[in-house]
């Protein structure tokens, strides 16, 4: 009886070898014979996966105190049409003021950062098959420029009235009153106010999307940052 069993028990053993050995050839044959030796769910998925992954990343790393300010790629410098305000202002020994402002900017695009999260992951679960596999086959930021041209105007939408508030929240609105106002009184020069809000906007956005760009490039290229088996497949077949 014994031996009986165990006759049986290796069979079923065998039985089961044979089965997942069968599955793993199936897939292998797949992933070589299709296009950059991935299935088309294979693209589909890990790109999804790729782009969470990033997008989540980035807006944690900016949304943190000094995710921006902190960051010399990314900190949001003084509006570039207002240039002249800092100059001026720094020269009559009001550098402190100017600095209150840059501060207060980037806090404000921190406070801002986790907006994007819900915007990201709706942009990503409607990502096509064909958009999946052209973003495989892409350039190393392929997936960042999609989620760019198919987000940019929602975020800007959303990002807008988040900031405004995040700029009254930190005091920001305050210090770049006080500062104009103070700009503005100096003898001969021209009265200016750039669209704050706008401004922080645009660069809070453009910061952002450089960030995802490096998560993307880490995952194409650093092994170490594909964390799932599925996106060592997708991308270590790259």
């Amino acid at each position: 009886m014994k031996k009986l069993l165990m006759v049986f028990f290796f069979v079923v053993l065998a039985l089961h070898n044979y089965n997942a050995k069968a599955q793993l050839f199936k897939k292998v044959k797949n992933l070589i014979e299709s296009p950059q030796g991935l299935t088309e769910n294979d693209a589909a998925n890990g790109i999804i996966e790729a782009l969470i992954k990033g997008t989540e990343e980035a807006v944690n790393l900016t949304s943190k105190t000094d995710g921006y300010f902190g960051n010399p790629e990314i900190k949001i410098p003084f509006p570039p049409d207002a240039r002249e305000i800092d100059s001026k202002l720094r020269s009559i020994g009001l550098g402190n003021k100017v600095d209150e402002v840059i501060l207060t900017l980037n806090r404000a695009a921190e406070d801002a950062a986790n907006e994007a999260n819900p915007i990201f992951i709706s942009a990503i679960k409607s990502l096509s098959i064909q958009d999946a596999l052209s973003i495989v086959k892409g350039e190393k930021d392929a997936a960042t420029r999609y989620l760019e041209k198919t987000t940019s105007d929602q975020l800007t939408e959303k990002f807008r009235p988040v900031i405004q508030n995040s700029l009254d929240k930190v005091d920001a609105t305050k210090h770049w009153t006080e500062v104009i106002n103070t700009y503005n009184k100096i003898p001969f020069v021209k009265k200016m106010n750039p669209d704050l809000a706008e401004y922080v906007t645009e660069q809070a956005l453009e910061g952002l999307f450089i960030m995802v760009a490096k998560e993307e490039y880490k995952i194409r290229t650093d092994p170490v940052a594909r964390t799932s088996e599925l996106l060592r497949i997708v991308f270590g077949n790259k």
